[in-house]
């Protein structure tokens, strides 16, 4: 049986040397056959002539699109040492066994470390879908997206068990202290969190949730709106092309005036607040995946902010948004048309949040554009109020 502590070795091991292995060639563009190349070594607990000697059980390593995938970390602007950075660990939830299990929820993946966060492929058939991305990446080049940026694709085999691995960008930074988070379909069906989700210290609520809690939506200014919904459209139909479909959009809250009055509390009670240490953005915040390079460097983006989208609830409060879509690997294939079909003989069948990819995007932004996102209604000017109140008789 392959433990937790086994794995996170050989994962580091194994992410090393490949990335070492790179510094060797020669840097290029991507060609198409790059998309296909998997390389493997063999890791001997003995050590060999190319590989190091370790503690672990022999294991072997593959690595898929090495050469694209350092293209894609290129282009992110992603160094090696970025890359490596603290040694990287299992995706959060229950250790890894001899076999994976389902992948975790992104929500907790994104959540939990400041480096690339990793998750667990549960099956081979989702590889074909990664690499379609990857190859829309590579057409695209547009930081413009709310699509998960992908940075390295692995295998460990050990115990006679395969472990795969995507590396993928993290959404929530740590320097940042997120007081509310929700995982959003814009289906309603089951759509609530669970009594074991909401005892979490940082609970992941859901579509229902959100909906009472925030029932007025959030508000944004009129560019920084048309730019979300602009950026949702067109990721939305890159995953439709793809007949993907079941993604969500993780929206994740941090209320600078309720942050503010926590600091004084704390300060009154003497309390010396601990601060994360400082965090590299690795790539795109979630302001440049909306607007790109547009608009950087305002007064409310600051280091300590990470580029969060500054937004307000019905109360007025200033917020700060922290979003991406996630799931995205989950295809409408058979088994899922199977349980749409299944669940629509029950249940309303445009509520359930399984449904065929095109029919899903379409809710997916009725939702997002009209009850999650507003814009911030605009206040009538004075010399408005004026013109159209009664005038008073004018005394001699």
């Amino acid at each position: 049986q392959t433990t937790s502590s086994a794995l996170k070795g050989a994962i580091q091991l194994g992410i090393t040397h490949t990335v070492g292995s790179l510094s060797t060639k020669p840097e290029r563009d991507v060609l198409m056959q790059d998309f296909y190349v998997v390389e493997s070594i063999f890791f001997p607990s003995e050590g060999s002539n190319l590989t190091p000697a370790h503690h672990y059980n022999d294991f072997r390593f593959k690595t898929y699109a090495p050469v694209a995938f350092r293209y894609f970390r290129e282009l992110f602007g992603i160094r090696p040492d970025d890359y490596l950075g603290p040694a990287p660990g299992p995706a959060p939830g229950p250790a890894p066994g001899p076999a994976p299990g389902p992948a975790p929820s992104s929500a907790s993946a994104s959540a939990s470390a400041s480096a690339p966060s990793q998750l667990c492929l549960p099956s081979r058939s989702l590889l074909g879908h990664l690499l379609c991305l990857l190859a829309f990446q590579n057409l695209n080049q547009n930081p413009r997206t709310l699509l998960p940026k992908f940075y390295g694709l692995y295998c460990v085999q050990a115990g006679g068990k395969n472990i795969r691995i995507v590396v993928m960008n993290n959404l929530l930074p740590r320097s940042v202290r997120m007081h509310l988070k929700y995982d959003l379909k814009g289906s309603t069906y089951k759509r609530r969190a669970s009594q074991k989700e909401r005892d979490k210290t940082f609970p992941t609520y859901k579509d229902l949730d959100f909906m009472q809690d925030i029932p007025d939506g959030l508000f944004l200014d009129s560019d920084m709106y048309n730019a979300l919904c602009k950026t949702l459209q067109r990721d939305c139909l890159v995953l439709q092309s793809f007949k993907i479909m079941d993604y969500s959009l993780l929206v994740a809250i941090h209320n600078l005036d309720l942050a503010q009055r926590e600091q004084a509390l704390a300060a009154g009670r003497g309390q010396a607040e601990r601060r994360p240490a400082p965090q590299k953005a690795l790539y795109s915040t979630a302001m440049e995946s909306i607007q790109g390079e547009a608009r950087r460097g305002g007064t409310i983006e600051t280091d300590d902010q990470m580029g969060g989208i500054p937004a307000r609830n019905a109360r007025g409060e200033r917020l700060l948004l922290y979003i991406g879509i996630i799931d995205v690997l989950q295809s409408y294939r058979f088994v899922k048309k199977l349980e749409h079909s299944w669940k629509a003989l029950v249940h309303d069948g445009d509520t359930v949040s399984v449904h065929r990819p095109s029919f899903y995007a379409e809710r997916f932004l009725r939702f997002m554009c009209g009850t999650a996102f507003k814009k911030i209604p605009l206040k009538p000017s004075p010399s408005k109020k004026s013109r159209s109140g009664t005038a008073l008789p004018r005394r001699s």
